[in-house]
């Protein structure tokens, strides 16, 4: 007779060498892809001083660079090596699987306020979207004042999962008290307009990271009174 814990042990390996096999069948696939990727005839990559000046924000990566590039040619660089490659593939991996499996997985016929599903689903979606472009176009011919905008857009994309987001924690925590939960999410919303015009508009990247400081701040209160509460 085999005993509780000796089924509970095989069951354990067996889901552990499972899991070992899709993760070893899906490393396989992506070492296929990298190195078939190394063999495809991309533009001559640049190394870092080389590069247009606006793209010169990081002195330790020192190359792999991609040349000035139309639409055309940011979209031909999803199939060659360079060195924003991964920062594409990591955030658009993510950005499908959110597109395809987040509406799939959402209990819709269980939400009576609809809005939470909606807002929770676009705060997962705004980050990844947001720096695909930002990463995939940032050396489009049309330069600084282009790369600007999509760098604009890539920290609107992170402001927008920081209030977004937080609507849902900030609803359900007020659940049973109408009036102040309503004061609270325009309250919340107001602010959160300020920072991404804060962040938008910032100079360095210490300033752009104050202003989601308060939105943390904001969220990290409300983790408390429900835990209070």
């Amino acid at each position: 007779m085999i005993s509780h814990k000796v089924l509970v042990a095989v069951v354990l390996l067996n889901v552990y060498m499972g899991v070992q096999s899709v993760f070893c069948l899906f490393g396989g696939v992506l070492l296929t892809v990298l190195f078939a990727m190394a063999f495809l005839n991309g533009p001559r990559l640049l190394d870092w001083a080389s590069s247009p000046p606006h793209l010169q924000f990081n002195k330790y990566v020192l190359t792999g660079y991609r040349p000035i590039s139309s639409v055309q040619d940011c979209i031909r660089s999803l199939f060659y090596l360079h060195n924003e490659l991964g920062n594409i593939y990591t955030h658009g991996i993510p950005l499908v699987c959110f597109l395809v499996l987040l509406p799939l997985n959402i209990p819709w016929s269980q939400i009576s306020v609809t809005w939470l599903g909606v807002v929770h689903f676009l705060a997962c979606l705004s980050p990844q979207l947001g720096s695909v472009l930002y990463h995939l176009f940032m050396n489009h011919e049309g330069g600084e004042p282009v790369y600007h905008t999509l760098l604009k857009l890539d920290v609107c994309g992170i402001c927008m999962i920081n209030t977004l987001g937080a609507l849902p924690i900030v609803y359900i925590t007020l659940f049973c008290y109408p009036l102040i939960r309503t004061v609270s999410l325009l309250v919340y919303i107001l602010l959160s307009t300020h920072a991404i015009y804060c962040a938008v508009t910032a100079r360095s990247s210490v300033r752009r990271m104050r202003s989601f400081a308060w939105q943390a701040l904001f969220r990290f209160s409300f983790f408390l009174l429900r835990g209070v509460g």
